[in-house]
């Protein structure tokens, strides 16, 4: 645990100012995986785009998080918890602002890559803290809670975008993140102390490859329907990338006491169990 035990006596006398923010943080990021998916007709129109061009607006911010969410755990090390968690939500609503004035598809789809690398780390440090806060006994309840908040952002996204987007326009889509992000801002600000910090190596070599293994699979698997699967040459190439990734990762680890993540997690069962 990064949290001293000063640290989480002193955040419970504010636990519930905290669970609220925490769990705005976590919506708004949850919200947006599909909170756009109904606006994309409307931006392709007004930014000029093809389908295929339009897509990248899903396909970069999934993409993304997918690659930028395991340095979190490096990352809190470094920067301390409460510093990462302000600057992944002030991050998120700043991207958000950019995309909702975005002129072109090409700033759109670079400022849903900003979004992507800042809300990664949102949905790790927000469950972490949360156990920290509860004693063991309650440790359900406060997971059930934040489960709660990942699950109702995605359902709430599409009828939320075409609401907005019937009612106003697709810019709002993404402005309506900046209200959330600042009280989300304001909440943690005020009711997370600072916490231990301490220098950590970074496994430069390991990220990359698993940074080339994770975005690689990700995009076959969020542009196989739209390519045809492995009638494609794209998603052949995203196929034998993924494996290449993932190979030269297991092959660096093994040699690599301190590499960027242990995959030794993966021989107890009921982790294995659960990402399965």
């Amino acid at each position: 645990r990064i949290m001293s035990t000063d640290i989480g006596h002193r955040v419970v006398e504010r636990r519930g100012l905290l669970v609220v923010s925490i769990m705005l943080a976590t919506l708004m990021q949850a919200l947006d995986t599909t909170i756009a998916n109904v606006a994309l007709p409307h931006m392709q129109g007004s930014l000029s785009a093809t389908q295929d061009q339009v897509s990248w607006v899903l396909t970069s911010y999934i993409v993304a998080a997918a690659i930028a969410m395991p340095a979190t755990g490096w990352l809190a090390t470094v920067l301390g918890r409460r510093r990462l968690m302000l600057i992944a939500i002030a991050g998120f609503t700043v991207a958000s602002v950019l995309c909702g004035i975005a002129a072109s598809i090409e700033q759109m789809v670079a400022f849903r890559l900003l979004q992507g690398l800042f809300g990664a780390s949102l949905v790790p440090l927000s469950q972490s803290t949360l156990l920290d806060v509860y004693p063991r006994e309650r440790h359900g309840a406060a997971m059930a809670m934040w489960g709660m908040g990942v699950m109702i952002g995605p359902i709430l996204g599409p009828p939320l975008g075409g609401w907005l987007t019937d009612h106003y326009s697709w810019h709002w889509v993404f402005l309506i993140n900046v209200p959330i992000g600042a009280l989300a801002l304001f909440g943690v600000a005020t009711s997370l102390p600072l916490d231990e910090t301490r220098a950590s190596r970074f496994d430069l070599r390991g990220f990359l490859f698993l940074t080339i293994g994770i975005g690689a699979l990700q995009l076959l698997l969020d542009r196989g329907e739209q390519a045809d699967w492995f009638a494609s040459n794209e998603i052949r190439i995203e196929a034998a990338l993924a494996f290449l990734g993932f190979y030269l990762y297991a092959v660096h680890w093994r040699f690599r006491p301190d590499a960027f993540l242990d995959l030794g997690l993966f021989r107890d069962r009921n982790f294995l169990a659960s990402n399965v």
